[in-house]
């Protein structure tokens, strides 16, 4: 890269909305420069027909589940129906079975895919760990390094969030199928994660926060001492996103789980709950309180029967909603976006739930596209989500003449992006100034579906 790149888009998202005419100065080190005339000898890229945004953040993903993609859409015989429980059994069957390169070429599917659709930044919450039988490697963390490989290899940043895992539930008796994820105890949860951190030090596009799983897989000692520990990393844990997880944790806490980590001081900024669907006012109101997070992954919370997310109560109590893809039953954040919404207006039955009421035509497109970028880059304690200066230069482009979008014009153009165009319309990405997508083409997209298409058939013939 010289210099200076120019980036010289149709029009070019700042501030909440697009601007016609601007450009993207970026500098070699891959970080967002001041706008002003082109420099001599910089390098300048047009991009005609083109509009140019921040990266989109995926809050929440378990890459690995892309392998089961169309996989479990079925009521196993015998059974009468199928729930989030039934799927998790299903889900066993991938997680239990993986190699060290098995997990790098699912998650490297994954994260192409993402970045395929204008995701730049991807939160993995990482529980597979140990080997089949559950026996430690002789690096714990040799499978979070291959899905951080993966992660390098096709050019997304990441956040690997490390979970802790210890126990099957509440009362519940070991389950072999989850010896992969558990550690002997919290201390050496996070040794290994203090490990993982050295390992990872001076990685670019590398990061590590720390990941309680679930109030159901972990218990009140493994929070008490998490709450003590000090640090400007984020943690993400499963929230509320069953009604059983509230019944297990009702009858061993005497207390719904918000309740707990509030009582316990882990309830803060730098933490978001993801999911939340079964939250309480009172719940809303303790996240909103300490502006944690809220990580809402529609696709899947739909696809498992989770319920909605009462996104409206969240934001009006001052949560920080940001989106996931989760299980990648799909990778389509703008569509994560229009989902968390429309999964609103059909239970509030109006439209325009999440409107923040400015009376303009891209109000709601701006307060979502706000969601899947800013707030998304907070939850993981990042400096992207805006195109500003000193600011990494993390973005994607849209084609304007792709059919989902023609006809829009400059004012309807981002609520038209937002809540209408397909993932196809993504043409350019970069991460940190680098363009790893070009004309909606990864370099590594066939090497890739190649190797992931002969591990989907090996594990399901």
């Amino acid at each position: 890269m010289s210099a200076t790149t120019v980036y010289q888009p149709d029009f070019l998202y700042s501030q909440g909305r697009l601007h016609e005419g601007r450009a993207l100065h970026v500098g070699a080190d891959g970080r967002i420069l001041e706008e002003g005339p082109v420099p001599a000898g910089a390098n300048v890229v047009r991009l005609p027909g083109r509009a140019l945004l921040p990266g989109l953040v995926n809050g929440h993903s378990h890459a690995f589940q892309r392998l089961i993609r169309g996989r479990t859409e079925y009521v196993a015989a015998g059974s009468g129906s199928d729930d989030f429980w039934s799927w998790r059994e299903a889900m066993y069957r991938a997680a239990e079975t993986l190699t060290p390169e098995d997990i790098y070429a699912a998650s490297r599917q994954a994260f192409l895919e993402m970045l395929l659709a204008g995701i730049t930044t991807v939160g993995e919450f990482h529980y597979l760990h140990h080997q089949p039988d559950g026996t430690p490697y002789a690096d714990r963390n040799t499978l979070a390094r291959e899905v951080i490989r993966a992660a390098r290899d096709v050019g997304i940043r990441i956040v690997l969030l490390r979970v802790g895992y210890a126990r099957a539930g509440f009362q519940a008796p070991d389950n072999p199928r989850q010896r992969r994820f558990i550690d002997r105890d919290v201390d050496t949860f996070l040794s290994t994660v203090e490990a993982l951190i050295r390992q990872t030090q001076g990685e670019a596009c590398v990061s590590i926060g720390m990941a309680p799983h679930s109030v159901r897989a972990v218990p009140r000692e493994w929070l008490e001492v998490l709450s003590g520990v000090r640090g400007d990393f984020p943690m993400h844990m499963h929230v509320a996103e069953q009604p059983k997880e509230i019944e297990a944790c009702k009858a061993e806490h005497n207390l719904r789980p918000v309740e707990l980590l509030e009582e316990l001081g882990l309830l803060e900024e730098r933490f978001t709950a993801v999911h939340a669907v079964h939250v309480t006012e009172d719940e809303a109101r303790m996240l909103g309180e300490v502006g944690a997070g809220v990580c809402a992954c529609p696709s899947t919370e739909r696809n498992l029967g989770d319920g909605i997310v009462p996104a409206d109560a969240l934001a009006r109590e001052g949560a920080r909603l940001c989106l996931g893809s989760d299980s990648q039953a799909t990778v389509d954040l703008l569509d994560e976006a229009r989902q968390l919404e429309g999964h609103l207006r059909l239970s509030r039955l109006r439209r325009a739930v999440l409107d923040p009421g400015t009376g303009t035509v891209d109000g709601l497109a701006a307060r979502l596209f706000e969601m899947a970028t800013v707030n998304g880059a907070r939850s993981l304690a990042l400096p992207v989500g805006k195109l500003e200066p000193g600011a990494p230069a993390d973005f994607f482009t849209v084609d304007l003449n792709h059919p989902s979008l023609v006809g829009a014009s400059p004012a309807s153009l981002l609520a038209g992006i937002v809540l209408g165009a397909d993932k196809a319309a993504v043409r350019e990405v970069a991460v940190e100034g680098r363009l790893v997508v070009r004309e909606g083409q990864h370099p590594r997209a066939e090497e890739s579906g190649r190797a992931f298409h002969a591990l989907a058939r090996r594990l399901y013939p």
